[in-house]
């Protein structure tokens, strides 16, 4: 990758673990249903409206919307509001490379290979280490409502395979605009009619730019720029840079909400990060030999972003 593709890469890593820091402080201001209707709501409009259609089938758009807008960050939100620290959400979500593989082999009958099983089983180690910690002040319930949210995810992942949309971008618009109704009905029987009211007539600025960053920052600009770098560089190259993400989210949370860092935190996130980076990562094989080439191949073009 060029330098400035690999900082483009990292910066998108960074704002994503930042996120999980804005997430708490927007719950603070909002109850988590209705934030992530008003999250979904400011991703889709009006940018919707100018994009163009998604170009895959709309089941895909609706599939991923519900999996992805509705399920994963309505139960992330929930665990937070629950008490899940910050820090430790941004490392929990990452299991859902575990329940990706898992729901590709049983839905799409692929086959993993052993570099993929051994990963899976050493992220799923770390994840226990991790889940040991849990109590006091990380409440079980919130433990598991994240990961939950990371099995929802896993579903999107799959759906989204499925879908290949060819402009991210786009396609995270229209997934945008399939939540805020679901999500909005959800609070308004969950949450309450009353509760939803005070806390939009109680909006400051530190909501609204709350919901600025996690719509136009985490959600279109980050999509943009990882969808683009995709694009140009093969997933194998371009998807491990996802595991700087509870890297930044951990130390954000820890450096700015003075969350603390438990040793099975730090045990086991290595091994989960380890494992996801240990499956994803295939190893190089020699390329066989072969006699020279009397006629010349064209250049590949330069990537460009």
């Amino acid at each position: 990758m060029r330098p400035r593709h690999i900082a483009l890469a990292v910066g998108v890593a960074f704002l994503w673990g930042f996120n999980f820091v804005v997430i708490h402080v927007g719950l603070g201001h909002l109850p988590p249903l209705l934030f992530n209707a008003l999250r979904f709501a400011l991703a889709a409009f009006p940018a919707v409206l100018f994009v163009g259609p998604p170009r895959v089938p709309w089941r895909w758009v609706l599939t991923v919307g519900l999996a992805l807008g509705v399920a994963k960050f309505s139960l992330l939100f929930a665990g937070m509001a629950a008490g899940m620290p910050a820090g430790l959400s941004s490392l929990v979500l990452q299991s859902q490379a575990v329940f990706t593989l898992l729901l590709a082999v049983l839905l799409l009958r692929e086959r993993p290979d052993r570099r993929q099983l051994v990963g899976m089983g050493l992220a799923v180690a770390g994840l226990a280490v991790v889940a040991s910690g849990v109590g006091g002040e990380r409440p079980p319930l919130a433990f598991a409502l994240v990961i939950a949210a990371a099995v929802a995810w896993g579903v999107s992942n799959v759906a989204t395979r499925k879908a290949a949309p060819p402009d991210s971008f786009r396609f995270m618009v229209w997934v945008s605009a399939v939540v805020p109704i679901p999500v909005l009905g959800l609070s308004l029987l969950t949450e309450g009619v009353d509760t939803d009211l005070r806390a939009l007539a109680s909006l400051d600025l530190t909501a609204i730019g709350a919901l600025v960053y996690v719509a136009g920052v985490a959600t279109l600009v980050g999509f943009a720029v990882w969808g683009r770098l995709l694009r140009t560089y093969d997933a194998g190259t371009v998807a491990p840079f996802s595991m700087l993400v509870p890297f930044f989210g951990m130390s954000s949370a820890a450096l700015l909400l003075n969350e603390s860092i438990h040793l099975t935190d730090v045990v086991g996130g290595t091994a989960v990060v380890a494992g996801v980076l240990y499956g994803a990562l295939r190893r190089h094989k020699p390329a066989p030999t072969t006699p020279p080439q009397t006629t010349p191949t064209p250049a590949e073009p330069a990537p460009s972003l």
